[in-house]
C-alpha cells in the first residue's frame, strides 16, 4: 500500500530512509503487523521520498480509496541498493521476519489495541 505524494510530504522531513515496522489498519478493519519502507524514489530522480506499506496479512479484496492508518514502532535497517532481485527478495523476507519478532514483544503488542485505530462510527479522518 503506497501513500500518496501528499501524505508522504506530511511526514516529518527528518525521518530517515530505511525499513520500519509497526501496525496498520485499513478503514475500521483489524489491526495487522506491517513493514514500512521510506526511501528515495528513482521515478522522481531521487528528490522525493516514497513511503510503501507492506501489511503482513492477505486481504480478499483490494482496498483502494480506504483510509490506511499506521503506527511506526521501530526501525530495522537503512535503505540500500541490491545487486539482484533475489537479494532484494531475501532482504524483504528477513525484514518481515524481524518485524514479526519485534511486534510480538509486549511493548509493541500493546500498541495494536490503541484507540488511534478505531474511528468513531460515521467519522472519516485523514491520517
Amino acid at each position: 500500500a503506497n501513500f500518496s505524494e501528499e501524505v508522504v510530504e506530511s511526514f516529518p522531513s527528518d525521518i530517515s530512509t530505511g525499513i520500519y515496522y509497526g501496525w496498520a489498519c485499513v478503514g475500521n478493519g483489524d489491526v495487522h503487523k506491517m513493514v514500512l519502507s521510506v526511501g528515495w524514489n528513482p521515478f522522481y530522480k531521487n528528490i522525493k521520498k516514497s513511503v510503501e506499506t507492506h501489511i503482513i496479512h492477505t486481504f480478499k479484496d483490494d482496498f483502494y480509496g480506504e483510509i490506511l492508518s499506521i503506527v511506526i514502532t521501530g526501525y530495522i535497517r537503512s535503505e540500500k541498493n541490491f545487486r539482484s532481485v533475489e537479494a532484494l527478495i531475501l532482504a524483504i523476507q528477513e525484514d518481515i521476519e524481524e518485524a514479526k519478532r519485534q511486534l510480538d514483544l509486549p511493548e509493541h503488542l500493546k500498541l495494536k489495541e490503541d484507540n488511534f485505530f478505531h474511528l468513531p462510527e460515521g467519522k472519516s479522518v485523514n491520517h
